[in-house]
């Protein structure tokens, strides 16, 4: 995850964007982040339509933004019919996650509000595919949430060293470790909480949570877990680009534009 942060700073460099300060933070200093929405999305005057009736939300992962690498995914999504939107939460996502799941709680609630829709379609890169099952599970976002995609979600954490932080800089990094207390309290007993459907896209070439079946939930009839080399054994995609690939971003609209989670058998190709 610190080369995660790396290549995020790098590439706001290499665009030459301006960066807006964060919120204070109990954790001290803050990470910088671009404070700008993904291409398309958050505008708060959106309607959702009778065929999209639940805006998206887009939960970017620890040390990402509200933007980075986020534009792909939201301008689809858009030309797919939704509505849009997307936060940053927990100082990049390195605080807590009872407390950025707090965060993502209070912007369901902002987003419905705005938008007068009753749920939301939540669809998350790595920590953001897994943080909002607390927030359906211990927060209430049980009966606001219809869908959860995670893109690479770090449900059951990392088992690789060099993915985690030590002391207070990352906490979140330490509650995805492999075996964690938090992480064992949120998938016990049950790993796919509330009438909620649930979809996990992983890639064979996850560096960052590994092994990359530690994506996947409990097998149950609301819960579909895709690997993206199954359906395109040469798909190169690793951990970091997942919110880019043409295909993982067609389970994404499948699994948002049907009754339950992605259909396994869905006819989606190697771009999409």
């Amino acid at each position: 995850m610190r080369r995660l942060l790396a290549v995020l700073l790098a590439l706001v460099a290499m665009l030459g964007l301006g960066i807006a300060p964060a919120a204070a933070s109990p954790l001290g200093d803050d990470y910088p982040r671009l404070g700008l929405p993904p291409a398309g999305a958050n505008d708060w005057a959106c309607r959702p339509g009778v065929d999209r009736p639940f805006p998206a939300v887009i939960v970017h992962g620890t040390f990402g933004d509200q933007k980075s690498l986020l534009d792909t995914l939201s301008l689809s999504l858009n030309a797919d019919g939704y509505c849009v939107f997307s936060l940053d939460y927990g100082n990049r996502g390195t605080g807590p996650i009872e407390q950025s799941a707090a965060e993502l709680a209070a912007f369901v609630d902002r987003v419905l509000s705005a938008t007068g829709a009753g749920r939301v379609h939540l669809v998350g890169h790595s920590q953001g595919g897994m943080m909002p099952r607390y927030y359906i599970k211990n927060l209430g976002g049980d009966g606001l949430v219809e869908d959860l995609v995670g893109l690479a979600p770090s449900n059951h954490g990392t088992d690789n060293p060099g993915a985690l932080s030590t002391g207070d800089r990352c906490v979140s990094c330490q509650q995805q470790a492999a075996g964690s207390e938090f992480l064992a309290a949120l998938n016990t007993p049950d790993e796919t909480p509330g009438d909620v459907d649930y979809t996990q896209v992983v890639t064979r070439y996850d560096e960052v949570v590994v092994p990359y079946t530690s994506g996947f939930l409990a097998a149950d009839p609301r819960s579909t877990d895709v690997t993206l080399q199954d359906r395109c054994p040469a798909e190169a995609t690793e951990h970091l680009l997942i919110p880019t690939s043409p295909q993982a971003i067609a389970w994404v609209l499948d699994a948002f534009g049907r009754e339950g989670p992605a259909d396994p058998e869905a006819p989606i190709g190697c771009a999409g």
